[in-house]
């Protein structure tokens, strides 16, 4: 088992998913990665003002700045990919930008016609806390906002609407470390990308942004070659998760849950009524986020729930 790393530089760092970038990491299953990422927007710098313009990785950025894309030897469609996240370090500091866009809750709250409200973090890995330019403290939590693979569809695909196949922007508070994520594998390489480092958030992504910040993640990467389920889904150390994403909430919510029933039918050898019926007592709802053009939903079982 090989230990690889990969920092964000010009040739290492994308802003797209597309079939046609060429990897710039190949590793076997069963490696691990160490790939630091740059803050969602690319700042080479950080900011000392409020809203305040610096350098980025791209001049004129598409999407999120992510890191890759990452090959895995043997990766082939109908295989899922476990993303298994030993850790996730945030840089020591970050930002939340809110009231930014005219969009559909923006304009419901009466904030859409700005100005945006802009918090600039300093992040103490010693303490666990971020505190703001105000003083107000919040406990982090750190895990990347972005995790994909590209499309089965050729051309460049935006990172920014997260995908039923192939993950990506998922922007799920509980994929910390000690978390496994598993993407179906939509191409051969598989072609992993990783970005959108958050350092908290809360479930909903409520103001469309984190605290963001550049990261360090360590992950082993292994395939699942005959899998059980082979939609996306994730084992985390608050229990089971299945994900939704639809530009209907109702969609949405309905995906996360018909996923989280075929779960349940194969670990408790029930039928699907049945799940449902013990889901009703045990399974959590929660809107993933509302700020990616689609609405992402998950449904959590949690450890220890159902015995």
């Amino acid at each position: 088992m090989t230990v690889h790393h990969l920092d964000p530089e010009p040739g290492t760092t994308v802003d797209v998913f597309s079939g046609a970038i060429a990897p710039v990491l190949t590793v076997d299953p069963g490696d691990t990665v160490v790939v630091r990422s740059l803050d969602a927007s690319g700042y080479l710098e950080r900011q000392t003002e409020p809203g305040e313009a610096r350098p980025t990785m791209f001049d004129a950025p598409r999407g999120h700045c992510l890191t890759g894309p990452i090959a895995v030897t043997d990766a082939a469609p109908g295989m899922v990919l476990a993303l298994r996240l030993t850790s996730m370090q945030p840089g020591s500091w970050g930002w939340t930008v809110a009231a930014a866009r005219d969009n559909l809750l923006n304009r419901r709250l009466g904030l859409a016609d700005g100005p945006p409200s802009w918090l600039l973090w300093e992040l103490d890995a010693a303490t666990g806390l971020a505190t703001d330019q105000r003083g107000h403290q919040v406990r982090m939590a750190p895990f990347l906002g972005v995790m994909g693979l590209p499309p089965v569809e050729h051309g460049d695909h935006s990172t920014i609407p997260p995908r039923a196949v192939g993950g990506g922007n998922i922007d799920c508070r509980s994929l910390v470390a000690g978390s496994t994520l598993y993407l179906p594998v939509t191409m051969p390489g598989a072609l992993l990308s990783l970005g959108d480092g958050h350092a908290a958030q809360g479930d909903g992504e409520v103001g469309g942004t984190a605290i963001e910040c550049p990261m360090t993640t360590e992950a082993v990467l292994d395939l699942i070659t005959d899998p059980v389920i082979p939609g996306i889904h994730a084992e985390t150390p608050s229990g089971r998760i299945t994900f939704g994403f639809n530009e209907d909430l109702n969609e949405a919510t309905a995906e996360a849950l018909d996923a989280m029933l075929g779960w349940m039918q194969v670990l408790y050898g029930v039928d699907k009524a049945t799940a449902l019926a013990m889901a009703s007592s045990s399974v959590d709802l929660r809107i993933t986020q509302v700020a990616n053009e689609v609405w992402g939903v998950h449904a959590l079982l949690p450890t220890g729930a159902i015995s």
